[in-house]
């Protein structure tokens, strides 16, 4: 077992840390300047954009990109240190085209969409021209189990379908460049279905008449500024190109978009522990309390070394998904990706806390990233389903691992001795 990067993916994060030192990192305060004020920079993030794609550091998160699509073919495990990077500053994904949720938008599309579909939605998104969001969870349901769904996609006598339902957490619609939304809802006969049967998924453009746009929710009362959104359609009523997929496939569909999805999270989610850390250590050696620096007093230099410790578990079981993924598939690493979606959320809120001890108040505001990036960490335990529906995936497979073996393990036990 090798657990260095190859010398191509060790090249490409040297590349794309020069790239985000160079030319992402000195337009941050432009960044947040302008997000502050409630204006999403398109300009800055175009002209980022760009030179990204001139210089080879574009769509590096698909692994089947087909001839002539733009971007680098790299597996998951390739992936994984460069969504790292990206990671330490969030909002750089999109310069890379590399932003949720059109990352897994771009998989599916890549993985059902039809000609039309593809020229028409998956081709401008692989270009970086337009943007998606993807609408699932819905306020009236416990969306954790995604079969209670209860937005409705009927077919017409025309051959098309009306989308009527609520849903929110709609990531990006606000987005100055979103187009459209992949919507999941019930089919028309669905009470003639099994429980996962029963789900249709239809590409919605944002500018069909009965899409209304309720509100951008506030996550632990920060407004993301490209949204995540409570969407109404009422009566929206599009063509029968809109279909993705079969109907009834829905559920389906969604599991193999949001495999992928949940682990890059899940690897971004590294490099923000890790720019945590740095930060951590950057103030324990630099400040001083009760006579001595935060690094000589013992309970800092715990936090430090539990934070390096659990940082590198989660690096290698998130690698050990990625390499699943890549040489058995989604299905097969459906559990190492429960696992580590899990682990990483813990892992966020765990390590922002240390940091933002040692900062003292200063962590708290939104002088550091920590306190946004610690909000995000407690997301991520609802983010692509919930801890629970995870935990459970993990138990009910060490469950079937020893189903009928019952008693395999007796010769461990002490046995009490017996005596005539």
């Amino acid at each position: 077992m090798n657990f260095q990067y190859s010398d191509a993916t060790q090249a490409l994060q040297r590349r794309l840390q020069v790239f985000i030192n160079q030319h992402v990192l000195p337009q941050h305060r432009e960044w947040l300047d302008e997000t502050e004020h409630g204006r999403f920079p398109v300009a800055l993030i175009d002209g980022l954009k760009s030179l990204a794609r001139e210089q080879g550091l574009w769509n590096l998160f698909l692994p089947a990109l087909r001839e002539n699509e733009p971007g680098t073919r790299l597996t998951n495990l390739e992936y994984a240190p460069l969504a790292e990077i990206m990671g330490r500053l969030p909002w750089s994904s999109e310069v890379f085209n590399c932003n949720a949720p059109d990352t897994g938008n771009m998989e599916l599309l890549h993985l059902f969409a039809t000609p039309q579909q593809r020229e028409q939605w998956l081709n401008p998104l692989l270009d970086g021209r337009i943007r998606s969001s993807f609408a699932m969870t819905e306020p009236d349901v416990a969306s954790s189990d995604a079969t209670n769904i209860e937005t409705t996609i009927h077919a017409t006598p025309e051959g098309g379908f009306i989308v009527n339902g609520r849903k929110w957490f709609t990531t990006g619609a606000i987005h100055p460049n979103c187009r459209f939304s992949i919507v999941m809802g019930l089919r028309a006969d669905a009470s003639g279905y099994e429980a996962h049967d029963r789900h249709s998924m239809v590409i919605v453009p944002l500018d069909t008449p009965g899409v209304h746009i309720v509100r951008n929710l506030p996550v632990m009362n920060h407004l993301a500024i490209e949204g995540h959104c409570e969407i109404l359609f009422k009566d929206v009523h599009v063509g029968p190109e809109a279909l993705l997929g079969k109907e009834g496939e829905g559920f389906a569909l969604a599991q193999a978009r949001l495999g992928p999805g949940r682990i890059h999270h899940c690897m971004r989610t590294i490099g923000q522990c890790e720019l945590a850390m740095d930060l951590m250590v950057e103030r324990a050696l630099s400040r001083r309390a009760f006579g001595k620096r935060l690094a000589d007093q013992a309970n800092v230099r715990d936090w430090i070394a539990e934070s390096r410790i659990e940082i590198d578990q989660a690096r290698l079981l998130v690698l050990q998904a990625a390499d699943r993924i890549d040489r058995e598939g989604n299905r097969a690493a459906r559990v190492d990706v429960s696992a580590i979606k899990v682990l990483a959320g813990r892992l966020q809120t765990r390590v922002m806390d240390r940091a933002m001890q040692v900062f003292g108040a200063m962590g708290l505001t939104n002088d550091t990233p920590l306190a946004q990036l610690w909000s995000w960490g407690r997301a991520l335990r609802f983010i692509d389903g919930p801890d629970e529906v995870h935990l459970g995936v993990v138990a009910k497979a060490e469950f079937a691992r020893l189903k009928g073996a019952a008693g395999a393990n007796a010769a461990y036990y002490t046995q009490p001795s017996r005596t005539n």
